[in-house]
């Protein structure tokens, strides 16, 4: 039995066959997302809560552990770390890799649904969760800056115009937006001011509430016309809510501006964010484009670049969009390079042949297999859902010097049969019956070589599987194209011997190629000859071989300078946020001075952070145009930076792959669980000294804070409940004063603001200034806090930390 006669006896059908292969191959190359690395998507929920002012342990107690109780009874639940900060706790949930997100998503909601009579009531919104690839990262950073705007305009132009345009763009994931200024009204009162006027600040809270509305009001009917009814109960500002009527006094109106002050402004003022050019820095609201996983980065980018100016137009001429990084300039480049080297793999490969064969239209037919196979792999790769990225593409690459092989071999045993005599066509027919069933199960073994690839679990094999499946196919069908194209060729394009010329650079290679014989044949006979000498050479070779193995640094997947990389601050626990901006400007002076780098974003505070750890985003000037690499400018940057007392610097480049739910500051890290928290709080501190001292380590840190100052409240309950007070009442009274607490909500056309109530500031900043705060009790008597509760200090926690499963 013959495969390849039929193929041989039906040329035309043969060469529509291969059309249709390099046809599909050329669409299938011109739809294939282009990436840096295979998408591995790992299932990974974040859930967010938030509850205003909470300090890191009500939070843990009274919002985390509720949910966490309902998420264990999820199914491929993996690990489950919750951060809890003073009002806002993250929960990330990382699923078993064969658990689809989706499924498991919709289990999370009604895990949520589940726990929400279980929460506090007071939190402004219910817990929400998005889907999060810890092994993304951004591939674009916008800068939106103004010389004279005011913060929150910039921010309700970036949140509201271009954040949701770009998340329209197909292929964008997530906008995130740091340095977020939203407009808020807060509303400062002076404790003096309202304790001489007898007023209590629960009253300031409920008469905000009362005159600042936004109901549905109804419609009047006549015998022929109907009208609206609007009343004016939303107030839009703050000068609005300056003259509101706050209580009578000795028969006068108190206003609020006679108490207090109210001022436009934004709802988390202890958050920030810089740009920084070669220009200086300016404060700016930084946007982050997250790619969707298995999205063409190139053309996101591509997409992205033509909305810019468009942005441009709608927006005030002082306002200023600009690109700051981004990520498809690395991709572009290592494509272009990987598209180069194939192309002198596929010269090289082509010149070999044509070096031994010495003939042009014998040294095409094995040659027309190699991009047969390659642009038919294409087809293959997109209906996997694959990208052209670095291992997909190095498979093909390597698969080159695999795929012309089995065509060699047929030309070569069609090419024995015209030396006997035979006519090309009679030669074909002979030289691929005898050969057809060898090269199948050439092609079958080798490609069985990677078959183990595809079986492999766990996050190498999700790594490695598209590697392991390119090469595999491009092998498959390049035995395909060698019983079938090629023997075809051979028996149309072939000569027999007898009519060839051989001309003069046959004589040459023909006499070169004698010379090697006659060299290899010599040192065959020389190693046959000394065979101990040959045999402890062996050893000696073995010896080395596994020494270097022991040797050789072992590591996941090289490092990779993309030229970005990232600095996150820490300063010492209980730093305000005013001083954490100090520290970093002049960190920020250091980075400016840097040759190597080109502009970088910085954000200090927000969220459960509370102004004590920063984070910078540098964007280097492309390798090209500089002499370090990022671990080297890191080294270099290491003694400037770590002379500054009371903050710590820790910097990294980002890594190919994230592997875990959580972002971090450094490279590894150990999770310790133990269920008894004193304990584990006490021994974490004993690991991380521990830990230092090993050789090799550096830039230990732990994000477990518990060392921050904190005011304690010992509530006298027996005066209190003669007060007709109750505890309810004093907390409500604390959170009014420094939560600050969501009053109301200014009921915008395109958003809504919040309105913030809390002391003048001067006040939140001294612990002693609690005991003056008075409120209102049950009997309409003004109570100071002082009197019904003692104060002491002592050093509480600003991140408590918990794991679970």
């Amino acid at each position: 039995m013959n495969i390849s006669d039929t193929f041989i006896r039906r040329p035309i059908a043969t060469s529509l066959l291969m059309f249709a292969v390099a046809l599909f191959g050329v669409l299938a190359y011109r739809a294939l997302p282009v990436s840096d690395l295979p998408n591995v998507d790992f299932p990974t929920l974040v859930v967010s809560a938030s509850l205003p002012g909470a300090n890191p342990d009500t939070m843990a107690s009274a919002v985390a552990t509720p949910l966490e109780r309902q998420f264990t009874g999820i199914a491929g639940l993996d690990s489950m770390i919750s951060v809890n900060g003073t009002g806002n706790t993250s929960i990330t949930l990382q699923f078993d890799l064969s658990r689809n997100l989706d499924s498991a998503a919709v289990d999370v909601e009604t895990a949520i649904a589940e726990a929400m009579p279980l929460l506090p009531p007071g939190m402004p919104a219910p817990p929400s969760f998005r889907k999060y690839n810890p092994a993304d990262s951004p591939v674009m950073f916008l800068g939106l800056t103004s010389p004279n705007l005011p913060m929150w305009v910039l921010d309700d132009y970036a949140e509201n115009q271009v954040a949701q345009r770009l998340s329209m763009v197909s292929g964008v994931a997530q906008v995130m937006i740091y340095g977020s200024q939203k407009y808020a009204v807060r509303i400062q009162v002076d404790p003096n001011k309202m304790a001489a006027r007898q007023i209590g600040i629960n009253e300031v809270d409920a008469v905000v509430r009362s005159w600042n509305a936004n109901l549905p009001t109804g419609t009047l009917y006549g015998p022929k016309q109907s009208f609206n009814v609007l009343a004016s109960g939303q107030l839009m500002n703050a000068a609005a809510y300056r003259p509101m009527v706050v209580a009578y006094r000795n028969g006068a109106p108190v206003r609020l501006e006679q108490i207090g002050r109210a001022i436009d402004s934004v709802e988390d003022d202890k958050t920030g964010s810089w740009l920084y050019t070669r220009n200086g820095g300016r404060q700016a609201i930084n946007l982050l484009v997250m790619r969707q996983p298995g999205s063409n980065t190139i053309e996101v980018t591509d997409e992205i670049r033509r909305l810019i100016p468009e942005f441009q137009a709608q927006l005030p001429p002082s306002v200023r969009l600009g690109i700051r990084g981004d990520r498809s300039q690395n991709i572009r480049e290592a494509f272009h390079d990987i598209q180069f080297t194939m192309a002198v793999t596929l010269a090289l490969v082509v010149l070999v042949i044509f070096l031994f064969l010495r003939n042009a239209s014998a040294t095409m037919i094995p040659s027309m297999a190699l991009p047969f196979s390659i642009v038919g792999t294409f087809a293959v790769m997109y209906l996997f859902n694959y990208s052209l990225d670095n291992l997909s593409m190095m498979a093909l690459i390597l698969c080159i010097g695999f795929v012309v092989d089995d065509a060699i071999v047929m030309l070569e045993n069609i090419v024995r049969h015209l030396e006997k005599g035979e006519k090309p066509l009679q030669a074909a027919f002979s030289g691929s019956k005898e050969i057809g069933f060898t090269i199948v199960s050439m092609t079958l073994s080798l490609a069985a070589v990677f078959i183990p690839v595809l079986f492999m679990g766990g996050i190498l094999g999700r790594l490695f599987r598209e590697f392991a499946v390119t090469i595999c196919v491009a092998i498959l069908i390049s035995g395909m194209v060698s019983i079938s194209l090629t023997p075809m060729l051979c028996s149309r394009f072939l000569r027999p011997l007898g009519e060839q010329k051989r001309g003069r650079f046959h004589q040459v290679m023909e006499g070169f190629f004698q010379a090697m014989l006659r060299t290899y044949d010599e040192s065959l006979r020389w190693v046959l000859r000394h065979r101990p000498v040959m045999l402890t050479v062996f050893v000696l070779v073995l010896a080395a071989t596994a020494w270097l193995f022991v040797k050789v640094p072992k590591g996941f997947i090289p490092d990779q300078d993309i030229d970005q990389m990232f600095i996150t601050t820490e300063a010492a626990e209980g730093t305000s946020f005013y001083q954490l901006i100090a520290y970093q400007k002049k960190i920020n002076e250091i980075l400016e001075a840097d040759p190597n780098i080109d502009v970088f974003m910085a954000s200090a505070g927000g969220g459960y952070n509370t102004g004590s750890t920063g984070r910078m985003f540098l964007q280097l000037k492309p390798r090209k145009r500089r002499k370090l690499g990022v671990n080297q400018i890191i080294e270099e940057l290491r003694p400037k930076l770590y002379g500054f007392p009371g903050i710590r610097v820790f910097m990294t480049a980002p890594p190919a792959i994230r592997i875990g739910g959580r972002v971090s500051k450094s490279q590894y890290q150990f999770t310790l669980q133990g269920p008894d928290t004193d304990e584990l709080f006490r021994e974490s501190q004993r690991f991380e000294k521990e830990a230092a001292r090993l050789p090799g380590v550096q830039d230990v840190t732990t994000d477990l804070q518990i060392k921050n100052p904190r005011v304690n409240l010992a509530i006298d309950r027996d005066k209190a409940a003669a007060l007709q007070v109750n505890v309810a009442q004093i907390e409500s009274a604390l959170y009014s004063a420094y939560g600050p607490r969501w009053s109301s909500t200014i009921y915008a056309p395109n958003a809504q603001y919040r309105v913030l109530l809390e002391l003048l500031p001067e006040y939140q900043a001294r612990p002693d200034a609690v005991s003056k705060l008075y409120f209102k009790s049950g009997d309409g008597r003004l109570v100071p806090l002082g009197s019904l509760a003692r104060l002491t200090t002592d050093a509480g926690p600003l991140t408590v930390n918990h794991s679970g499963q």
